[in-house]
């Protein structure tokens, strides 16, 4: 239930990051941090904050329910984080040549805002409606407790506490500038 609530609000993003990357495709500017603070969020909530608590709680439990970290789904969500990565730091860097004012890295910028975004959602599907509904099916309720406090203890120590509030109000302001 917390990582799908998380994909909502990554999802949210998602949607600013598309309407940034139309929005430079047809000649219009974007708000001159935007892309700077999407790559912001990506890299803290949904690599740093979500795909942690996956890889670091979630996908080490089902591996204790029979669920392999080499093969199957959870290998395939470790792979297409790992792309995620890359999509991510190419798109970090085309947003900042493009904020030091080089105009070659708006199609690059483009196009990786959008390969991104169709990587990410694709993703999300796949754990949204084929992943925690198997993890549903073989995790026992009281171990579903655990990894929901263990969650709420990646976020406190590892992350930090400051991080779940920055989020959140990042997201709203990149979806805010698109609106």
């Amino acid at each position: 239930e917390i990582l799908m609530q998380e994909h909502l609000l990554i999802q949210e993003v998602l949607d600013a990051i598309e309407r940034g990357a139309q929005r430079l495709g047809s000649g219009t500017d974007t708000p001159k941090e935007f892309f700077l603070e999407a790559a912001d969020f990506i890299r803290g909530f949904a690599d740093e904050t979500h795909h942690k608590k996956e890889e670091g709680v979630l996908f080490p439990a089902l591996a204790q329910y029979g669920f392999s970290l080499h093969a199957g789904p959870v290998a395939v969500m470790l792979s297409e984080h790992e792309e995620a990565r890359r999509f991510t730091q190419a798109l970090a860097e085309a947003a900042q040549k493009l904020h030091r004012g080089d105009p070659s890295a708006r199609e690059d910028l483009i196009m990786y805002a959008l390969s991104y975004a169709r990587h990410l959602r694709q993703h999300i599907m796949k754990e949204n409606n084929i992943l925690f509904p198997m993890a549903d099916r073989v995790v026992p309720e009281a171990e579903a407790a655990r990894i929901e406090a263990d969650f709420a203890r990646v976020e406190r120590d590892e992350i930090g506490a400051d991080a779940h509030p920055k989020y959140p109000a990042l997201a709203r302001k990149l979806k805010d500038q698109m609106s």
